[in-house]
């Protein structure tokens, strides 16, 4: 079902979102292949916190780079946007810099990534692990649930697109957490697209047959999990999501941002609720988008930005000028 258009993101204009992601992108890209990782998330957060602080907005960070004590800037809970106490209230999750990694070793799918929804409908996800399995859109509801195991959730998948799980890919990201896994999988005869880092791009492909990714699987960071939601709210497709916790500290992080039922399986709408806008910026080439290009006198970005109330997609390829 398409969520209700809201007038509060009505006055958050669309491509403004895009606009803060190609900020943040841009800045990432002066040092990919740089070998810093750490450099190259600090650009891209101070760029995105810049363009977020320009819009009129009154808005909170529920998923960002981490808890006030652990980041300088666009941490949890902060408030950003120029109309503070007076504008419409606006929750954010972000991630300036999706694949650090990839960006510092000039690999594949690195991105700059938001979502905004109105106050209350992100879940304020703590910076913990999150188990999750994800399909694209034209599926029955309840094809897939982690209570299954993977090689139910493999044959109900296969046999609601009617062909053999063998014809099947599944993106997995490569760790070793994930050995068991990825044996299961094989064992079934699917195929397994391993990626080093970019779970919300993992995520996301599964809604684009381009891609030919059918299923993603595996654990990977909360906040991702989230993103990757508003994104496929708004194309279509199914989400579950359960956290995982490594500790009583993860626990408690966890019920400070008011979780209490730790065993929870999420549903994509419990997720991302209601309207909610995507957008995404290419930092390095990817199955999803390009990365920035730099050429003489201008630089050029791709994006994509998506609405849920619509369920439109816009592709938007920017040329900026260097000079």
């Amino acid at each position: 079902m398409t969520a209700a258009a809201s007038q509060v993101l009505d006055r958050v204009l669309v491509l403004e979102m895009v606009r803060v992601t190609e900020a943040a992108a841009i800045a990432a890209s002066t040092l990919v292949g740089r070998g810093d990782e750490k450099a190259a998330d600090a650009a891209a957060v101070e760029a995105m916190r810049e363009a977020l602080n320009s819009l009129y907005m009154d808005g909170t960070v529920v998923i960002g780079e981490g808890e006030r004590d652990e980041a300088p800037m666009l941490f949890i809970g902060e408030k950003v946007g120029s109309a503070i106490g007076k504008g419409p209230k606006i929750d954010i999750a972000l991630d300036p810099l999706e694949g650090t990694t990839i960006c510092a070793t000039a690999g594949p799918n690195s991105l700059a990534v938001l979502a905004i929804a109105e106050e209350g409908g992100l879940l304020n996800a703590p910076d913990v692990y999150m188990d999750k399995i994800a399909v694209g859109p034209g599926y029955p509801e309840g094809i897939i649930d982690l209570d299954k195991t993977p090689t139910e959730n493999i044959n109900a998948v296969a046999a609601a697109k009617g062909v053999p799980a063998r014809d099947l890919i599944v993106c997995v990201l490569d760790r070793p957490r994930h050995e068991a896994l990825i044996a299961e999988l094989r064992k079934v005869g699917c195929g397994i697209m391993l990626i080093g880092d970019g779970d919300v791009a993992g995520v996301i492909a599964t809604s684009d047959p381009e891609t030919t990714v059918d299923v993603y699987m595996g654990s990977g960071g909360a906040p991702e999990g989230v993103l990757a939601c508003a994104a496929l709210r708004c194309v279509g497709g199914q989400f579950k999501g359960r956290l995982l916790f490594r500790n009583d500290d993860e626990r408690g992080r966890a019920a400070k941002w008011g979780i209490t039922d730790l065993d929870k399986q999420y549903d994509l709408s419990e997720l991302a609720k209601g309207d909610c806008i995507f957008a995404a910026t290419g930092v390095t080439d990817g199955s999803l988008l390009a990365g920035v290009k730099r050429k003489k006198g201008k630089m050029t970005t791709e994006s994509v930005v998506m609405r849920a109330s619509s369920g439109t997609v816009r592709w938007v390829k920017g040329e900026h000028r260097t000079d």
